[in-house]
């Protein structure tokens, strides 16, 4: 059943995404931003982890669950470091999940060689 909850969260998830941009003029740049920020409010208010336990891998994969994790390492450095956490929580918790995209974004332009669009 995990896997269901995953694959129909995130599909909604993905659709009503999929949905903002079509019927607004915003561009994806912004809407990625609102799904990060939203993440991170809905972390805050204690709503995104038992919305996590329901749906796993479809409430962490989406942006959403990068906004929750840039909250967990805000919310863990305060804690810790008082004021200077604010700005070195988000980092110290997403760091190894940007580190990995970068790796693999080169390795992967390596092996099937990036062509600019006409």
């Amino acid at each position: 059943m995990d896997y269901i909850n995953a694959f129909w969260v995130g599909g909604l998830i993905c659709a009503l995404v999929q949905i903002l941009l079509d019927k607004t003029k915003m561009l994806p740049g912004r809407v990625m931003v609102l799904l990060v920020c939203t993440g991170a409010v809905l972390g805050a208010v204690g709503i995104y982890e038992p919305f996590l336990k329901f749906a796993g891998g479809g409430a962490s994969v989406p942006l959403l669950g990068f906004g929750n994790v840039l909250w967990k390492g805000v919310e863990k450095a305060v804690t810790e470091k008082g004021f200077l956490g604010i700005f070195m929580g988000g980092f110290t918790a997403s760091a190894v999940g940007i580190s990995a995209a970068l790796v693999f974004g080169y390795l992967a332009s390596l092996i099937f060689k990036p062509k600019m669009k006409d």
